[in-house]
């Protein structure tokens, strides 16, 4: 959820976007009405289909600083300044590592903000409750709308971030047991930054967790944080009991050590220029089983200075939430890539 302020740094958007029109009538994010999805508006990208699969991609946690304003609403309105300048830089970091085989949709909706999932996190032990009203119904509309006039039965990624992720979780629980003729054609879901566990799987028969790097299907989830979050036992906003994280260099559940040799490129953001780039930061990987993470030994991303405290705060002292993408970014442009051709070759 923290991932949108680190990511402020990364290179401006400039993935193909369909012309949006002209900007939406201001919203209040707590109005019940459902948001018009035909409004292209209301969507990040709608791609030029050039491909035969498709990625439905959820955005993580954008309404991030505004969230803390005095009087501010719980949920961003569609129209929310700050999620709409900062989505833009979140496709680059983490979406656009879909956009070589698939054909990757993003719409907005009215996430829950920081603060307000923050506190139903220290409330409740999870941000279940800050979910599953109106950000899950602008989800299921959105989704609602790319079935019936986008997908035209192509086989699809859906893939997320942080809340994007456990909006990813809802969805499979629940909006693809009512639509089981769409699940069918899923090719993988990846829910990468936040916790699917034992628990989970134990309560949604129909979910398959990865088990290597090609089979499909499935769910292909991790959180990333170095040694200290280890040592200290730290508890996280996005880490809950029974986790289950596969590792992104190895494709393994077990803890067998990748080294950084095995990372394929990061995709961290240059401190002159501000845009991304493909560097070597050192990010091996390896799963703690115990507490269901990747740790890894990279060098860390900055955090700003005012939002230091709430950092340390929702992911512990050594969390590496932003980077869960960057970090592993060739290596899951390669998986993707990998899973699509086990999926085709599937299907014959």
């Amino acid at each position: 959820m923290l991932a949108a302020i680190l990511i402020c740094g990364t290179s401006v958007f400039t993935a193909c976007t369909s012309d949006n029109g002209d900007n939406p009538a201001p919203v209040d994010p707590e109005e019940k009405d459902a948001i018009d999805y035909s409004q292209k508006s209301n969507w990040l990208q709608i791609p030029e289909i050039t491909k035969e699969f498709d990625t439905f991609y959820i955005l993580a946690t954008e309404y991030v600083v505004s969230s803390y304003d005095e009087g501010a609403s719980p949920y961003a309105a569609i129209d929310n300044p700050e999620m709409r300048q900062k989505a833009p830089f979140e496709y680059d970091a983490h979406a656009s590592a879909f956009q070589d085989v698939t054909n990757v949709f993003v719409p907005f909706y009215r996430q829950s903000g920081l603060k307000n999932s923050g506190e139903v996190w220290q409330r409740d032990g999870n941000i279940d409750a800050a979910l599953s009203g109106i950000p899950y119904d602008d989800i299921t509309g959105a989704l609602d709308y790319y079935f019936e006039h986008y997908n035209q039965g192509r086989p699809f990624i859906i893939a997320g971030h942080s809340q994007g992720s456990a909006m990813c979780k809802l969805v499979l629980k629940k909006y693809f047991k009512e639509h089981p003729d769409y699940y069918k054609r899923m090719i993988a879901a990846y829910v990468i930054g936040f916790s699917v566990t034992k628990d989970d799987l134990a309560a949604n028969p129909h979910w398959k967790f990865a088990t290597g790097e090609s089979d499909t299907g499935v769910i292909i989830s991790w959180n990333t944080e170095g040694p200290k979050n280890v040592e200290q036992n730290a508890s996280t906003v996005v880490l809950y009991p029974g986790a289950i994280s596969i590792n992104p260099l190895n494709w393994k559940l077990d803890n067998t050590y990748a080294p950084a040799s095995m990372n394929l490129g990061s995709y961290m953001p240059n401190e002159k220029t501000g845009k991304n780039e493909i560097v070597d930061v050192g990010a091996d990987a390896q799963v703690n089983v115990e507490r269901g993470t990747v740790v890894t030994h990279a060098a860390s991303e900055p955090v700003a200075p005012e939002i230091a405290d709430v950092a340390t705060q929702l992911f512990g002292p050594d969390g590496r939430h932003a980077s869960d993408y960057s970090y592993f970014y060739n290596n899951i442009k390669e998986n993707v890539s990998k899973r699509v051709e086990a999926y085709k070759t599937n299907q014959k």
